[in-house]
């Protein structure tokens, strides 16, 4: 065979590869997806469905995201940091130009459940179709009933700042191919229909596991091993686990105490801050009690987690623990009490906080050196704070008093380090 017929056949075959490839990836994007018709039936809300889409859109938090900083509510504009570069939130108001005035139900049905936008675009999970796909198609069509009713915004939507490849729709066809297969919410009929409501809300519009769940190195959600916690793509807050006593899980806790908390931010145990205030402010305090019970009543019946092993005893400098008592007189006892047990229904104690003692000190670090505020709510309208220390302690000092708190008063986390204090 000559050499020409053999770089020919080579060709072709490589050719035919690319071809297969190419067409599995559209298909595997394709998979699930709604054909949208070409002649739209004219939307009519149906009774109650506005008001139904306002309060889906509370349980989902859109306009958290969907709002810039003194923006107008839902026009975008608001920067979601990633590993791999920002992405910039689109506007969801009715303008015809700028907006998704020029959407109809099926357009917003299909960004929904498959994450494409209305011309075709593949759209990036930082807007978290991969947990919204779970939602039924009656709820998807209230949430756009409701957006239809706000005032048009004439906000055009910024480019992604993301590096190469990860700014081209080849790389999210290829990820999503790996990565995100549409689905529904089957209820479990062992289950009861509250637990079942939970799952729903938890798992589908709430898209608690984007932030308690953990991710692998391109980003994608492990639903498999469910709410283990991790730290928050592009940000220094750690997100506790949900199954674990240790750091978030409430499965001993009353149900009342877990809708109180997701109600007002806090409890005698427990408070918000950093993120989750956020989403108590923007999202749960406005949710149903009934909606803010099948919420807890799936939480606490999560499996647990599996027991951590057994440790060497944690080692104390005996330095750095002086120098941390003496920041923390000057500092900290004010308000914590001397020996950490606070002041009730006003500070937190220190002392056995779960939160102090968590293996990841990330939330800690961001609280004393950047400060932190609990939600205003309607049952906590004026929350006590925590006031910034970034600017009176170093990094050094930082970790010193913080390294004192996780070892005093029974505590029992590890050291904060200035080489962990520098990377946060």
């Amino acid at each position: 065979m000559s050499a020409r017929r053999v770089l020919l056949r080579t060709v072709l075959g490589l050719g035919l590869a690319v071809a297969l490839l190419v067409g599995m990836g559209v298909a595997l994007n394709r998979r699930g997806e709604d054909q949208v018709p070409k002649t739209a039936t004219p939307f009519v809300a149906a009774p109650g469905q506005v008001e139904r889409g306002r309060y889906l859109a509370l349980a989902g938090n859109c306009a958290g995201c969907h709002t810039a900083r003194g923006g107008e509510p839902y026009a975008g504009g608001r920067s979601i940091d990633t590993p791999f570069g920002s992405i910039f939130t689109s506007n969801l108001t009715p303008d015809p130009i700028t907006g998704i005035g020029l959407w109809n139900a099926d357009h917003f049905w299909r960004a929904m459940h498959n994450g494409r936008s209305r011309d075709g675009r593949l759209l990036y999970p930082a807007f978290p179709y991969t947990s919204f796909t779970q939602m039924t198609r009656e709820d998807a069509d209230a949430i756009y009933a409701w957006l239809r009713t706000l005032p048009p915004v004439a906000r055009a939507n910024q480019a992604h700042t993301l590096g190469f490849p990860y700014d081209t729709q080849v790389a999210l066809a290829v990820w999503r191919a790996l990565f995100f297969t549409p689905g529904r919410f089957e209820p479990q009929p062992q289950r009861s229909a509250e637990w079942n409501r939970g799952a729903y809300l938890v798992g589908g519009l709430g898209h608690c596991v984007e932030c308690h769940g953990s991710r692998n190195s391109l980003g994608a959600t492990d639903t498999a091993r469910g709410f283990v916690g991790g730290m928050l793509p592009g940000e220094s807050w750690y997100a506790p686990a949900l199954d674990a006593a240790a750091e978030a899980g409430v499965a001993a806790w009353p149900v009342e105490e877990v809708v109180t908390l997701l109600k007002t931010g806090r409890t005698a145990r427990a408070s918000v801050l950093g993120p989750m205030a956020e989403v108590v402010f923007r999202s749960t305090q406005h949710l149903s009690d009934a909606d803010l019970r099948a919420i807890a009543t799936y939480l606490q019946a999560l499996p647990p987690a599996a027991q951590a092993p057994s440790v060497t005893p944690v080692r104390r400098r005996e330095n750095v623990m002086l120098r941390g008592e003496k920041i923390y007189a000057q500092q900290c006892a004010w308000c914590h009490g001397e020996r950490g047990e606070g002041v009730l229904d006003v500070f937190p104690p220190l002392a056995g906080n779960r939160a102090v003692n968590m293996h990841n000190a990330s939330n800690l670090v961001q609280v004393v050196r950047r400060g932190g505020f609990l939600p205003a709510t309607e049952g906590n309208p004026r929350p006590y704070g925590m006031p910034p220390f970034g600017h009176l302690l170093d990094d050094q000092e930082l970790a010193a008093v913080l390294s004192y708190v996780r070892g005093s008063w029974g505590n029992t986390g590890a050291e904060v380090t200035l080489r962990e204090m520098m990377q946060r």
